[in-house]
């Protein structure tokens, strides 16, 4: 807009001094006034367009980053089942123990996939609180250790050591216990029997028969483990 302004105050200087003459350039002041009038013209039209053009390709940048934002919420949104499972398979491979629920022809399972040590564990919730238990179909019953007794609401004034089990460390005493829940993934139970270890006797707690066994179905598969309510 300055450069604009600035040729035409030179133009309009030229023409003055000219005024006598009656020529600028070899042409006639009228059809010189006339020919850079013009060429003013066409160039602020030409700005302008260009202007314009700057301008929607910038909004036609904007429009296509707005497309492929929605398309991808659309994405999402109709893929967002496949995408949740996508989500969870990652998350059990990535944390072996973490139970893991899905669907299949046969309904709803708990899939745990085998830990780097070999072993199954399995995160679970003893009354509301988090316990990682070792699955072990050698154990009668569901084994606490004593830190995770604790943990999950017991005391020692609670713990009567009356029981001689087999722990991977020897024989030990245990007490004998009721919890009130116990969760894996999406199955739960309640009230069932339990047993705590004494202290440093046992080093994980095992997920025993007694919850194995009421389920409807205990699956071994290459990997994993699949429970079925």
């Amino acid at each position: 807009m300055a450069f604009v302004l600035t040729l035409l105050a030179a133009v309009l200087g030229l023409l003055i001094f000219n005024h006598e003459t009656g020529v600028s350039f070899g042409l006639p002041n009228d059809d010189f006034a006339s020919l850079v009038y013009l060429g003013l013209f066409g160039a602020v039209v030409g700005a302008g367009v260009i202007g314009a053009h700057r301008d929607m390709g910038e909004m036609f940048k904007n429009l296509m980053i707005w497309l492929v934002i929605i398309l991808g919420l659309l994405t999402g949104w109709l893929y967002r089942d496949q995408a949740e499972q996508i989500a969870l398979n990652l998350a059990a491979e990535l944390v072996p123990g973490r139970p893991m629920v899905l669907n299949d022809s046969q309904g709803q399972a708990v899939s745990i996939r085998k830990s780097l040590n070999g072993h199954f564990d399995a995160a679970g919730m003893v009354n509301g609180a988090q316990i990682d238990f070792l699955i072990d179909t050698g154990a009668t019953t569901i084994a606490l250790s004593h830190a995770d007794a604790l943990r999950v609401g017991f005391s020692d004034r609670d713990l009567n050591y009356t029981l001689i089990i087999n722990t991977a460390n020897g024989q030990a005493r245990a007490a004998p216990v009721r919890i009130e829940s116990v969760t894996i993934g999406s199955i739960s139970r309640t009230g069932l029997r339990a047993m705590v270890a004494e202290p440093g006797k046992l080093d994980q707690s095992l997920l025993g028969m007694n919850f194995i066994s009421s389920l409807t179905a205990f699956e071994m598969r290459k990997g994993e483990v699949i429970l079925r309510d």
